[in-house]
């Protein structure tokens, strides 16, 4: 066992300080990854707070993790010292399972082991994420990151980057078809640029009309005032899909008779209120509302490759460890573009 420095929530809605956890010593098939940047995503915030309930404290949050190999494991094939790897937002699985064994660990059914706030399979030990200096994961829950990305925009992409290039995988983006993203934020931004790439033709929802500018920057054909009605009504029956990336409230029934027949609307976000859909609009069109959750391991490498290839980032800020908190109180505003990442970089 090893102690590291790191930064935790101590109790809910705490702010995070300066604190110790240890790390076990990298076993046959781990990785010992020393931590060079790691993103903050909103669910950081909403687990800092028990939002969603089930919070386990002291939390130290981060699930957008990019660092250097330090040491392997006897067994480890796939990796060396001094490889740039990432890790995600889940280090474990059951491994058995029939998404487990598709490469679908997002959907284990014996439940995923989160990066933090969660208990490893001996349903003891609990996880901490990269807010920390160094981290120690399984070599097949650890990701290869292509060197030509810089590794800070690269960050986000272990989260943002997958929860919006599954669906496009999964509902066969490609040039041609339409693809409507709805709120330009961490996931947004992405959406969008990774849509663009494969050949979609893409506009974004907003009910901001001071962010055409950067959605267009972004690789966005259109923007939509989604609270103007005559605009909304205009693209009735245009997208093959959308992606909802927004968690506040807001009714999706206008959103729905854009889609075309058979085009499907894709929830990325967690509102904390159901929605409410009026059933016509999706028997009219054949439409359809659902879901999706970031990726699976081998998905995920996939989606790195073809940022790698296409020379795709996040857009961020990046931060040393002491504004942490300011941070989180500017993502509370949304007053970021498009996603801080902490440098940790021997700063802790």
């Amino acid at each position: 066992m090893k102690t590291i420095k790191a930064f935790a929530a101590k109790t809910a809605n705490a702010p995070l300080v300066p604190f110790e956890i240890t790390r076990r010593d990298a076993g046959p098939n781990d990785i010992q990854i020393k931590i060079d940047y790691c993103g903050i995503c909103h669910s950081d915030l909403h687990q800092v707070a028990d939002d969603w309930g089930g919070s386990i404290y002291p939390m130290v949050p981060g699930h957008e993790i990019i660092g250097r190999i330090v040491n392997v494991g006897k067994k480890v094939k796939k990796f060396k010292i001094g490889d740039s790897v990432g890790v995600g937002c889940f280090v474990d699985s059951c491994r058995k399972c029939v998404s487990c064994k598709q490469g679908l660990q997002q959907y284990c059914t014996e439940g995923f082991v989160g990066t933090y706030n969660s208990y490893e399979k001996d349903r003891v030990t609990v996880t901490y994420g990269g807010y920390s200096s160094e981290i120690v994961v399984d070599q097949n829950y650890v990701l290869k990151i292509p060197k030509n990305l810089n590794m800070a925009g690269a960050a986000p992409l272990l989260c943002a980057g997958i929860t919006t290039y599954s669906p496009l995988c999964h509902w066969k983006i490609k040039k041609g078809k339409k693809v409507g993203v709805i709120g330009l934020g961490g996931l947004g931004h992405m959406g969008i640029k990774l849509a663009r790439k494969m050949g979609a033709e893409v506009s974004l929802f907003t009910t901001s009309e001071s962010k055409a500018k950067d959605a267009k920057r972004l690789g966005a054909r259109r923007v939509i005032l989604s609270k103007d009605k005559n605009q909304m009504d205009a693209f009735k029956n245009e997208f093959d899909l959308i992606l909802d990336t927004v968690s506040g409230p807001h009714d999706l029934n206008p959103y729905i008779t854009t889609l075309k027949r058979d085009g499907t609307l894709v929830l990325l976000g967690l509102p904390e209120k159901n929605p409410e859909i009026e059933a016509f609009n999706l028997v009219l069109g054949r439409r359809s509302v659902a879901g999706s959750l970031i990726g699976g391991i081998r998905e995920t490498q996939e989606m790195l490759n073809f940022c790698g290839k296409h020379k795709i980032t996040s857009d961020v800020e990046v931060i040393k460890p002491d504004k942490i908190n300011q941070a989180y109180e500017r993502l509370k505003l949304s007053d970021v573009k498009y996603r801080f990442v902490i440098d940790l970089r021997d700063r802790l």
